[in-house]
């Protein structure tokens, strides 16, 4: 992976936030240490690009309708690029939406690695950059290890809220199945190079700790944030603890908690031994729509469609009138069960 330079978020984006999308009015936003944005108004028609990883996955599918719909409303060329699990296509979908003269580039890259590069190419072009859902180093392939300043500003969610409730969850639900703590583990399941994964994942253990009234071995799974990866690697630590009776399961997102709790099932685990809570809802609510019994005890709704219509509408704030960018806008969340997945609105995978 490429590690160009460069000096810092300022160069990029503005820092400040203006939020003009009704959906996420209730949600939170932190100012952050950037400067001006390096690009001219655009005086005419805006031209944008979506690029996302992992495309044809229901969140991003909502986030991009949600873009789309947004686009519209604002008379936006907007296209959107599904760049899979490919960070060199990233590089080069950049590279192509700029030859194309899109005014804008939003970003949810499949590796932060690739980050610093995507950061130099659109300073070069003087295209203005944002990035949705994950963190982006101006100058450092590992984001957890950026200076908030050298951080590219983001529209998404707050991995440590959704973290916390989370483990806010899973805690109720372990006290009310009255487990002993001894012969119980916690699997915390997700890809350790995502600074947002990481925000997760730990949030959710310190919830848990102070809500469990016990302390319970928490057992770290590297994933790669994908259902069967997270199934595998779930499978293989089962085996290697083979006292355990009761399982708590977090992650990531779906992907990490439906794969975990598929090991367990697989490996004999009945539903009633298994708590899962996962992190978006689209897979969970697969486990709940026969209505039998599932080791997905609850799962975190976000509405990917909220996050695709603020980013662009913050884009196309900064590109018509000026607005600066937020450091970060947060939007909204809901823990949703079997009983109440629906009513929520979540769409399933």
């Amino acid at each position: 992976m490429i590690t160009a330079r460069t000096r810092g978020a300022a160069a990029v984006l503005g820092a400040a936030v203006v939020l003009g999308l009704t959906a996420c009015s209730t949600g939170q936003t932190s100012s952050g240490g950037a400067g001006p944005a390096p690009v001219a108004p655009v005086t005419g028609k805006v031209s944008l690009t979506y690029l996302q990883k992992q495309g044809d996955q229901q969140y991003f599918i909502d986030e991009a309708n949600g873009a789309k719909a947004k686009a519209a409303e604002l008379g936006i060329d907007l296209k959107v690029v599904n760049l899979g699990n490919d960070a060199n296509k990233t590089v080069s979908e950049v590279q192509s939406a700029i030859a194309q003269k899109t005014n804008g580039l939003i970003v949810v890259v499949p590796d932060p690695a690739v980050g610093p590069q995507v950061v130099q190419t659109a300073r070069d072009a003087k295209v203005a950059l944002l990035t949705s859902d994950d963190q982006v180093c101006t100058n450092s392939p590992t984001p957890a290890n950026c200076d908030k300043a050298n951080l590219v500003p983001r529209i998404g969610f707050s991995g440590r809220q959704m973290g916390a409730e989370v483990g806010k969850r899973a805690a109720e639900d372990f006290k009310k199945a009255g487990w002993n703590a001894a012969d119980t583990r916690v699997i915390s399941a997700s890809k350790q190079d995502v600074t947002v994964c990481g925000d997760r994942v730990k949030a959710a253990k310190e919830a848990f700790g102070s809500g469990a009234g016990a302390s319970v071995q928490t057992i770290d799974v590297a994933t790669d944030n994908t259902p069967t990866g997270a199934q595998d690697k779930v499978a293989a630590t089962i085996t290697a603890n083979p006292g355990v009776k009761h399982w708590v399961v977090w992650g990531c997102n779906d992907e990490n908690v439906q794969g975990g709790v598929t090991a367990l099932q697989n490996a004999g685990v009945g539903p009633d031994s298994i708590i899962g809570v996962g992190l978006g809802a689209y897979l969970a609510c697969k486990d709940w729509g026969p209505g039998t019994p599932s080791g997905m005890k609850a799962s975190l709704f976000i509405n990917g469609s909220d996050i695709g219509a603020l980013a662009v509408q913050t884009m196309y704030d900064n590109l018509k009138n000026a607005k600066p960018m937020p450091a970060e806008a947060f939007a909204p969340t809901t823990m949703v069960d079997a009983s109440t997945w629906q009513s929520a609105g979540v769409k399933c995978s």
